[in-house]
């Protein structure tokens, strides 16, 4: 799913500013009303991308472009969810915090997906949702969604093909907590930002990297040591830049590969 053509590429790469003023599908823009919403735009989310033309054309209007800051917090344990998240260069982490606060997290949203899908009316969410990556993305209001599935159609098999590939990086995350090490961990934790981000910088602190694994600060210090020393990553205060991702996919082990994998099913192009 990841693998795209050079055009793709510089689709995905292109600059924040020509997201934040995007032109509608008439190519006018109204001055006093919000952004209009423009087809190239949201194709930069690979789910909303694999819809069919005249779908998407259908979906557009109900869409909103929302800029996604680091922290902000979509949705948290408990909410009634009113949007669903579709990202075009942020990233998601989704997370869940126990009753004593620990916060683990459990998957990643990208491009390549969505966050805060709901089945029924009424229907809480079983994690919270932050930004982790700032970036753009589109959101629709979750009951509009609900309608829209309950039709059929292409984004009804988008959204069950997605939701079956996210279950299975959660149970990849399970299998990878238990028998992975450290350095492994990180690897993988890594890449899959890689995966979902325009540069191979990633504005991210070892301590926030150690809280969402789940191990000590200090075990994350002296891995992502170890890979720089290797020549694979170089730290900076803040950031961590990619040098080898063929050495951090090595280093990462089966479960990156496997995660990936299923991933790689979760879109069906039409």
């Amino acid at each position: 799913m990841f693998k795209t053509t050079q055009a793709e590429s510089a689709t995905q790469r292109a600059p924040i500013q020509a997201l934040q003023a995007p032109i509608s599908l008439a190519g006018k823009r109204t001055a006093g009303m919000p952004p209009a919403i423009s087809l190239t735009g949201v194709q930069q989310n690979e789910l909303l991308r694999a819809l069919p033309q005249a779908e998407l054309e259908r979906l557009i209007p109900s869409l909103e472009l929302v800029a996604m800051p680091v922290g902000k917090h979509l949705y948290d344990f408990g909410d009634k969810i009113e949007y669903s998240y579709f990202p075009t260069t942020a990233i998601v982490s989704l997370q869940y915090v126990n009753e004593d606060g620990v916060t683990t997290e459990i998957a990643v949203v990208g491009r390549e997906g969505v966050a805060g899908v709901t089945m029924y009316k009424g229907e809480r969410a079983s994690n919270t949702a932050v930004v982790q990556a700032a970036g753009y993305g589109y959101r629709l209001r979750t009951d509009t969604l609900r309608e829209l599935f309950s039709e059929g159609g292409v984004l009804a098999q988008q959204l069950m093909r997605y939701t079956s590939s996210l279950f299975a990086q959660l149970a990849q995350n399970v299998v990878s907590s238990r028998h992975s090490s450290i350095e492994q961990k990180l690897c993988r934790w890594l890449l899959e930002r890689l995966d979902r981000s325009p540069s191979e910088e990633l504005k991210v602190t070892q301590e926030l990297i150690a809280n969402l694994l789940g191990v000590r600060r200090e075990s994350i210090t002296a891995a992502a040591g170890k890979l720089q020393a290797d020549g694979l990553i170089q730290c900076r205060r803040g950031m961590i830049i990619v040098l080898d991702r063929s050495g951090l996919e090595r280093c990462a082990g089966a479960c990156y590969f496997a995660a990936r994998g299923t991933q790689g099913q979760a879109v069906a192009q039409h």
